[in-house]
């Protein structure tokens, strides 16, 4: 189980992008498909890993996967400036490992630990994000189906906010006059690493605090899992609205807000897993964790940091003539 959360943290993205955007000398738009790529070949990718996880050692497959994700990640660390290509191709290549283990981690989890206690592991492996309930009376293909459709939903949040939470913080902060504009040099600031932390906490506590209000939950509904998922994304939403509002206006009412917002977003992940575990018989949830992966990801954070990477010029241009 420790093996697999330390993969999982590894993978969280760090908000150094505006370091990026300056070395490589490349707009929003091109530094919106850094993810874009990523996750497109990560969505590719883990219907084959989910089937190769349904009939092989998926030790092996894991291990393969994450020992090639790893030699891609420290390839990109030595990208020439002029070869912004290449750190595409490697971030591409990154899925490789992310498909490998995403598809399949779930599914040991799922077969070392049973019931209340699988719901407990799923919840640990899934704090690494940034919940777990146990069986209810389910319609299995609506559930696996609805389910699908509700993370996609949570997919395409959480890829536009990883990618441009941190940048936009710093920018709002430029603009309102609390920091000097990136010249030249290390663009980064502190904004990267207190919504790192944010992200970091909410995700506890958003997995918590679901795991709880599922368990409370299921004594009166069978429906327990799909009620606390639809909560958290239903309060999530005007939380996060306002934190946008309040950029130019207040730092700590901005950050407040997006510590309320991703704490509700965080309430799905383990819940949405669960979900598909006792809904799906044991011989096919590798390729159903493919399956829901490809939906969530191509309908989700596939395209979402590169569509606010063109919007926000966009947006920018609109403001500043009005």
């Amino acid at each position: 189980m420790l093996p697999l959360l330390l993969i999982q943290l590894l993978c969280l993205p760090p908000g150094v992008l505006p370091d990026i955007e300056h070395y490589f000398g490349i707009d929003d738009g091109k530094s919106g498909l850094l993810q874009t790529v990523f996750i497109c070949s990560y969505m590719f990718l883990a219907p084959f890993f989910g089937y190769l996880g349904d009939r092989y050692n998926r030790k092996y497959i894991m291990s393969f996967g994450i020992a090639f994700w790893s030699l891609v990640t420290l390839a990109s660390s030595y990208t020439p400036k002029e070869h912004f290509w290449a750190l595409l191709l490697t971030r591409g290549l990154v899925g490789v490992g992310e498909a490998s283990y995403s598809t399949i981690a779930p599914t040991i989890i799922a077969d070392l630990y049973v019931k209340g206690k699988r719901t407990n592991m799923l919840s640990v492996f899934y704090f690494a994000i940034p919940v777990g309930s146990h069986k209810g009376n389910a319609n299995e293909p609506y559930s696996f189906v609805l389910s699908t459709f509700g993370f996609t939903a949570v997919a395409f949040v959480t890829g536009s906010l990883a990618l441009w939470a941190p940048t936009f913080l710093l920018r709002a902060a430029i603009f309102s006059g609390e920091k000097a504009p990136c010249v030249e040099g290390h663009c980064s600031s502190s904004e990267s690493l207190i919504f790192g932390i944010i992200t970091c906490v909410t995700g506890v506590l958003g997995v918590a605090s679901g795991v709880q209000a599922s368990r409370q939950l299921r004594t009166r509904t069978p429906r327990a899992d799909p009620l606390v998922c639809a909560a958290g994304l239903l309060l999530s939403a005007p939380f996060l609205y306002l934190a946008i509002v309040f950029a130019e206006a207040s730092t700590i009412a901005t950050y407040v807000f997006i510590f309320l917002g991703e704490t509700f977003l965080s309430m799905n992940w383990a819940i949405v897993a669960d979900i598909l575990l006792y809904v799906v018989v044991p011989t096919r949830r590798s390729t159903a964790e493919a399956l829901q992966i490809v939906i969530s990801h191509l309908l989700g954070d596939a395209g979402s940091p590169y569509m606010i990477g063109v919007v926000r010029p966009c947006t920018h241009t609109h403001t500043h003539t009005h």
